[in-house]
């Protein structure tokens, strides 16, 4: 007894010591923090401007704490993220560091939790059959950035050509001609194309490691819950914002788009952004309405409504809680009315596809006991909703909906993109990494490629595409045969939900959701949770035969206690 007490002692003392040295560790990173502020912040707000020497004086501060604390930067990520088009309009005013802000989570937490894994022998490759396929993409992509945005690099510049150079000539110095007749332009560069490429490359795979942060985040099942509560309160509180956005702008009190005239009546505008988020288009005479929510623009928003309606349905079936399955068909009945009044087509079809879908390929919808309320709850919701908002408006999305269609359907739109995407094809690595990224027009023209495989065709290639899509098919199928043998019925039910996010996206062929936050961030990141499941779903049949021994044992000392004599 007296060994016992002395280890629990030193158990104690150990305990209380990690505590000292952790709070010693983090308010040295404190103070380094504030005087780094006010050493660079206070001369570039004077000399430059307030917002930059701000900017500039929490970049490397926040960047230290992140690296030395990543799990805790990956969960101020995932809760950034959504509000990140508010704070770089509302706070940045559009800003470029601004509008890399969610980056100065990522990157660093990224970098330190490979530093914790090195130290600890534990792997950084958490697939390693997906890495094969991943290093075919990279390949390739490389390919593209070296030899085409490479040598586009070395071109001159437009601005250094004469007149007479401006044109190819032969050795008499007359023009060349191409197969049309039209006179062919001397190749030069009009800005810097290898820097677009790099900005491409990060755009296209610059999030494929959170499946690795993912993978070593979410460490049990517990945090598994809170990954999902946390997102359904982030999608909640996002919509509620996104309602008082439009009545703001149904009462009056943010102008909108409305008073424009011409083509401005049809176009989301900066300025006229109202409560949060970013440009937006309110042109209800004109039957033309586009809200950002709380991101930088409408598509950004449609997607994350697309992207939580898969969140809010995988925890209103998967969590443990009662309370946390309910808060689940809130957030899934807030995003149903989000995607009719936020006026973009996209969310208004895909919404709810997608959680009919899922109904179907996780296998919900056998399960008719829970099924029902929460098919009665959001038809309850909805209605009073629908009320609010008004039949008429309602009508009118449809309406526009059904008109777009009817003007350019999806899949002939999809044909079109393809084969303008083939008919530019003057090579095999395509026109460059970030050519056709709206990202990327920083550094230099992109072109107008509006669905993702196209983009993808058009910048990289055929080789490239093909990479790409034996990549997402590879990853598809190895998330699949992860999540199969989970035994746990709730992190099975997580899995599916997730799993049937990533089939979808990996495949959909309209716009460009991989280039689009936030399913850009989750794509990534559920593949990752999906990978660490049979680790936790392991720990959990490991407690459940502990617990069962335990009873047993518990149960047999009754029996034995009752079988014994008593003495008279």
């Amino acid at each position: 007894q007296k060994e016992t007490l002395s280890v629990d002692i030193k158990d104690k003392l150990l305990q209380k010591r990690k505590a000292r040295e952790a709070k010693r560790k983090l308010m040295g990173l404190i103070g380094f923090s504030v005087f780094f502020a006010i050493l660079v912040g206070v001369p570039l707000s004077f000399t430059i401007s307030p917002k930059i020497g701000a900017s500039i004086a929490l970049l490397i501060p926040s960047f230290v704490l992140c690296y030395n604390y990543p799990r805790t930067a990956l969960w101020a990520f995932l809760i950034y993220m959504p509000f990140s088009g508010t704070v770089t309009y509302w706070i940045g005013g559009g800003n470029a560091l601004f509008q890399l802000s969610k980056d100065g989570f990522y990157i660093p937490a990224l970098l330190g939790l490979m530093q914790d894994c090195r130290r600890k022998r534990k792997p950084i490759v958490v697939s390693k059959p997906l890495l094969i396929t991943l290093i075919l993409l990279l390949i390739c992509a490389l390919l593209t950035l070296f030899f085409v945005n490479g040598f586009k690099q070395l071109l001159p510049t437009c601005d250094s050509l004469g007149e007479y150079e401006k044109f190819l000539r032969d050795a008499s110095g007359e023009f060349i001609l191409d197969e049309n007749g039209i006179v062919i332009k001397t190749p030069c560069k009009e800005s810097i194309p290898f820097a677009q490429g790099i900005l491409g490359l990060k755009i296209l795979l610059g999030y494929v490691p959170l499946i690795f942060c993912a993978y070593y985040l979410i460490q049990d099942k517990k945090r598994l819950l809170f990954l999902g509560r946390l997102l359904v309160v982030l999608a909640i509180i996002c919509c509620a914002l996104a309602f008082i956005q439009y009545w703001m702008l149904k009462t009056g009190r943010c102008a909108g788009t409305d008073h424009l005239v011409g083509e401005d009546l049809f176009k989301p505008k900066l300025d006229a952004k109202c409560f949060v988020g970013g440009s937006l288009l309110y042109a209800p005479s004109q039957g033309q309405i586009r809200l950002p929510g709380t991101f930088v623009s409408p598509w950004h928003w449609a997607w994350f409504l697309v992207a939580n309606a898969a969140i809010c349905f995988s925890v209103a079936f998967s969590d443990t809680a009662f309370f946390w399955r309910n808060c689940g068909l809130v957030g899934m009945a807030m995003v149903f009315v989000n995607a009719i009044i936020c006026g973009q087509r996209l969310a208004l079809a895909l919404v709810p596809a997608l959680i009919i879908i899922m109904l179907f390929l996780t296998g919900k919808i056998a399960d008719v006991k829970r099924f029902i309320p929460i098919g009665i709850g959001l038809s309850t919701v909805l209605f009073i909703a629908f009320s609010f908002i008004n039949p008429d408006f309602i009508q009118e999305r449809i309406d526009s909906f059904v008109s777009r269609w009817n003007a350019s359907p999806p899949y002939l739109f999809i044909l079109n993109q393809f084969d303008y995407a083939m008919s530019n094809q003057k090579g095999i690595l395509g026109w460059g990494l970030g050519s056709a990224t709206n990202s990327t027009r920083i550094f230099g023209d992109v072109a107008l490629v509006e669905t993702y495989h196209p983009k993808l065709l058009f910048e990289i290639g055929y080789i490239g595409l093909v990479a790409f899509m034996i990549f997402v098919t590879h990853l598809s199928f190895l998330t699949f045969k992860a999540y199969r043998p989970l035994k746990d019925p709730s992190l099975r039910s997580f899995a599916s939900g997730f799993w049937v996010f990533i089939l979808i996206i990996s495949y959909f062929p309209y716009w460009y959701p991989l280039d689009t936050d936030p399913v850009a961030i989750y794509y990534w990141f559920f593949a990752g949770v999906i990978f660490k499941l049979p680790l936790i779903d392991k720990e959990e049949q490991a407690k459940l035969k502990a617990q069962k021994a335990a009873e047993d044992a518990a149960k047999k000392r009754v029996k034995t206690k009752n079988k014994t004599p008593s003495v008279i």
